[in-house]
């Protein structure tokens, strides 16, 4: 059975939601921040050094990463579901949205928590972050124009990636600038087990 180390208010969730959807048999073990720092207990570092999450046991593999984790999993146990075939056009494109969400369009929305949480002023970084903010959710909102999903017209690991940040934006306020990524979040709305991880996170967290 597969074990997810699932840390309370954290990027697991959209994994909870991929193996949900999956229909497979899994166990989450949950963690919960430090109240004071917001930092992830010790007691996960017993499982990867790196002490993060999210982070999954499977077939005596420990694996790290959400991408990763994700490619693995539809590679796995999704049958066909959940990615485009290899030898599609999509394919590319999937690979590079996949891997978007914690690279390009991550780094700024960090920043921007790092600078809001240390309170002080700064020359540069603040700016950056939000120009880069700006920059990223109008590609998105553009490339999502007249799409239900990021690749092609099928939920895919793209989508459970993305999900997490277009929720940090909903939490914002700032969605309703981008009337496409609205529009996009509703739809991932639409799927039950999303609904179903929700309720599991705040379960166990």
């Amino acid at each position: 059975m597969i074990k997810l180390h699932h840390l309370n208010k954290s990027r697991s969730k959209r994994i909870i939601w991929l193996l949900e959807e999956l229909e497979i048999d899994y166990e989450i073990i949950a963690y919960q921040r430090n109240s004071e720092t917001f930092l992830a207990p010790d007691e996960l570092k017993a499982i990867h050094p790196l002490g993060k999450s999210p982070v999954i046991e499977d077939n005596g593999q420990v694996i790290t990463e959400s991408g990763a984790i994700t490619d693995y999993l539809i590679t796995q146990y999704g049958n066909g579901k959940f990615a485009p075939n290899r030898d599609s056009k999509d394919y590319i494109d999937y690979q590079q949205w996949l891997h978007f969400a914690e690279s390009s369009a991550m780094v700024p929305f960090l920043l921007k928590l790092f600078i809001t949480k240390d309170g002080c002023k700064t020359n540069f970084i603040a700016d950056y972050a939000d120009h880069e903010i700006g920059k990223i959710l109008s590609y998105i909102n553009l490339r999502l124009t007249g799409k239900s999903y990021l690749v092609g017209e099928q939920l895919t690991g793209a989508d459970f990636m993305l999900s997490f940040v277009v929720e940090k934006v909903a939490e914002t306020g700032a969605i309703s600038h981008f009337p496409e990524i609205a529009r996009y979040l509703e739809q991932l709305k639409s799927h039950e087990k999303y609904h179903t991880a929700i309720e599991l996170e705040e379960k166990y967290g």
